[in-house]
């Protein structure tokens, strides 16, 4: 009988205790630093894009929070290998750029038990744009290789006709994807010329070029293609764009939608969308949104070629 009075006495101070240890461990749960708060249509994601496609990314961004009221993309606009390192460092989930990683770049993923995954989203190309005084209208990719290096430096070495004189040439930054491609591309690693220097963004080109008749630039297409946008139509007032022809016997082309995507164009590359969070959050819900039906119309309308919605090339007979 004594026993049972004592229990009777203690179980309130037990359940209170109970009750207690309880609440704690519901609410240590329910606060976890390090759970995800994040789904593929809400939260906030960080992502770092390639200077190069700011007007199309700002649209994306801007039609994915539409549709979505509770997602909320964090973008920074910058140089491709800043973007890079932004991921290994962390400092964002997603990058766009103008190549995929390589492999040395997964295995230091890898070695931290991370693996992105990467998404092709389009086709893009690098424009090659001369100040409207200049007399040429196309050059070949071996021209373009000589100035870069510096074998031709003087306009009238290109064209004996020209009155203009020592050639500039103009990037967009020193670590983009623009200049990374050209020297990787064409020059196989080779150093630019010493005439060769950089602003800070695919507009400055642009205006560096507009101002300076000796001046070449090598620019993303994306900022001179969406003929609708008000902005493109004023670059397009400001400098000229060229054609570029594989060999001096060969048709010039200009960086248009269809001679991307046919390949007559010779400076294209592949964009990719690069995502370190693999789990089902805002970073994979927005890659997945620009790699589908409305992400992909708007990179159409931009004037690229997008990697998954179909394009009609129609040929037009001129004759």
């Amino acid at each position: 009988m004594r026993r049972s009075e004592e229990y009777i006495k203690m179980s309130p101070l037990n359940n209170l205790l109970s009750a207690f240890f309880i609440t704690v461990l519901f609410v240590g749960c329910a606060t976890q630093p390090n759970e995800p708060t994040d789904t593929p249509t809400s939260g906030d994601v960080n992502i770092v894009v390639d200077e190069s496609f700011q007007q199309l990314f700002d649209t994306e961004i801007y039609t994915f929070q539409s549709l979505y009221p509770r997602a909320k993309v964090h973008a920074k606009y910058l140089p491709e290998k800043v973007a890079l390192q932004r991921l290994i460092n962390d400092s964002c989930k997603v990058v766009v750029m103008c190549r995929d990683l390589t492999k040395a770049e997964r295995k230091n993923f890898e070695v931290s038990n991370l693996f992105p995954i990467s998404t092709k989203i389009a086709e893009d190309a690098i424009a090659i744009v001369v100040n409207p005084e200049n007399t040429d209208s196309a050059l070949t990719v071996e021209n373009i290789k000589s100035i870069l290096i510096g074998k031709d430096s003087v306009w009238n070495q290109l064209n004996k006709k020209s009155n203009l004189g020592k050639i500039t040439i103009v990037f967009d930054n020193s670590g983009s994807a623009n200049a990374r491609y050209m020297q990787d591309t064409l020059l196989n690693g080779k150093e630019f010329s010493k005439n060769a220097f950089a602003v800070k963004s695919n507009p400055d080109v642009i205006d560096y070029v507009s101002k300076n008749k000796n001046a070449i630039g090598m620019l993303s297409v994306n900022w001179i293609s969406d003929r609708d946008d008000t902005l493109t139509q004023n670059f397009l007032k400001k400098v000229k764009v060229l054609a570029v022809k594989k060999d001096s016997v060969s048709e010039g082309f200009k960086p248009y939608q269809a001679y991307i995507k046919t390949k007559e164009y010779s400076f294209t590359r592949d964009v990719y969308m690069i995502n370190r969070q693999t789990r089902a959050g805002l970073g994979m819900g927005f890659v997945s949104f620009v790699a589908g039906d409305k992400g992909q119309l708007m990179i159409l309308k931009a004037g690229l070629i997008p990697s998954i919605a179909p394009v009609r090339l129609v040929h037009i007979n001129t004759n």
